[in-house]
């Protein structure tokens, strides 16, 4: 009988343990039950960082590895009630390994882009095609001086002049739109 009982034991903490979110793992997190221009700061893919947390727009840091999708959407939603953002927000986190691309290569946009953060990298993908995959620019990016991050080296490009626009980009890349400056560039 105690033999049963650790089986099922077992059987019950590898049931728990499967599924649960860890370091390095790509999440695509959706928000329902708000307006659509709130739905684009929100709507992304977000990488679990190596200490197990991702980064939420205005209420920050969250814990995620070793919670279940289901577990981090309640989360996430408690967090942003609780700040007083939303009053009944609805998140779908959905596991990238869920859909067997547990290898799924990224590059990341930031700065003055409609939807910021970690995006799915295709072959032949260009800095234009990048930019435009984060939303675009918003009224304040200045793609006249974007840069591009690679392998500890900074390049900076003007997405104005049509040979720029095609410049390719690689897996980990990360790209900058900054704000415009006093001068409007």
């Amino acid at each position: 009988m105690k033999t049963i009982i650790a089986l099922f034991a077992t059987i019950l903490g590898l049931s728990s343990a499967f599924g649960q979110i860890e370091s390095k793992q790509m999440l695509d997190i959706k928000i329902t039950g708000v307006p659509v221009s709130e739905k684009a700061r929100l709507d992304n893919l977000y990488q679990v960082s190596s200490s197990g947390t991702i980064d939420m727009w205005v209420i920050g840091t969250v814990r995620a590895s070793g919670l279940t999708n289901s577990q981090l959407a309640a989360t996430i939603a408690s967090k942003y009630k609780a700040a007083g953002i939303y009053n009944a927000p609805t998140f779908i986190v959905t596991s990238q390994r869920e859909g067997n691309d547990r290898g799924l290569k990224t590059f990341t946009v930031g700065g003055q882009v409609r939807t910021p953060g970690a995006k799915p990298w295709s072959i032949g993908m260009t800095l234009y095609n990048a930019i435009q995959a984060a939303g675009g620019e918003t009224p304040f990016g200045a793609i006249g001086r974007v840069k591009l991050y690679r392998n500890g080296s900074v390049y900076t490009y003007d997405l104005r002049i049509d040979q720029h626009k095609t410049v390719k980009i690689y897996e980990k890349d990360m790209i900058d739109v900054p704000q415009t400056n006093w001068s409007g560039n």
